[in-house]
């Protein structure tokens, strides 16, 4: 049955922290495109206090989910049991893009430390976080994280990866505004 909370308390922390992927979701303000996104890799994801979260964006394909927060703030975050006990979670908010250039961003990189491929983090102000049952998640066994996006961020170089994200980051497929910065 769900349940809406007020804050993160301690048991939907020790929940999301046991999870090895979760889900991003934003859309336009009108028409375009609804982006979903699977994240992974452990450690990108904190829980800032009760009512913020933020997790690491990391160099990609598409720049969806930064240019739906820029420009309307609205974003989803799920988790799924895929092992354990059945529960889904929730949290709605306004997202807020970190990019290097923002007084925040080196505050947020010690907190997760020196990651190959990031990009910029999204910080959420949360409006809502509920749970669901999650009767209908499969069962799957967590292997592990892929190297693939770590090797390859790093293989490629900094001045090369401002490269990557002039041509492949500036501008969604939606033609909304992208990522700027060029710092890493």
């Amino acid at each position: 049955m769900a349940k809406e909370f007020s804050r993160i308390d301690g048991s939907l922390r020790e929940f999301i922290g046991q999870q090895g992927m979760f889900f991003v979701a934003t859309a336009p303000s009108e028409g375009g495109r609804i982006n979903l996104s699977p994240k992974g890799y452990r450690d990108t994801f904190a829980v800032i206090d009760d009512h913020t979260v933020a997790y690491l964006d990391l160099f990609g394909s598409g720049v969806e989910t930064i240019a739906h927060v820029k420009e309307n703030s609205r974003i989803v975050l799920m988790f799924c049991a895929f092992s354990g006990a059945p529960n889904i979670v929730r949290m709605h908010g306004q997202g807020e893009v970190i990019e290097s250039h923002h007084g925040d961003f080196l505050t947020l990189k010690a907190r997760f430390g020196n990651v190959p491929g990031l990009r910029s983090f999204i910080r959420v102000h949360l409006t809502r976080v509920s749970t669901s049952c999650g009767f209908g998640v499969p069962l799957y066994e967590y292997l592990g994280d892929r190297n693939q996006l770590a090797a390859w961020a790093e293989h490629k170089g900094s001045e090369k990866l401002v490269e990557y994200q002039h041509e492949k980051n500036a501008i969604s497929i939606d033609g909304l505004h992208g990522i700027a910065d060029t710092e890493r």
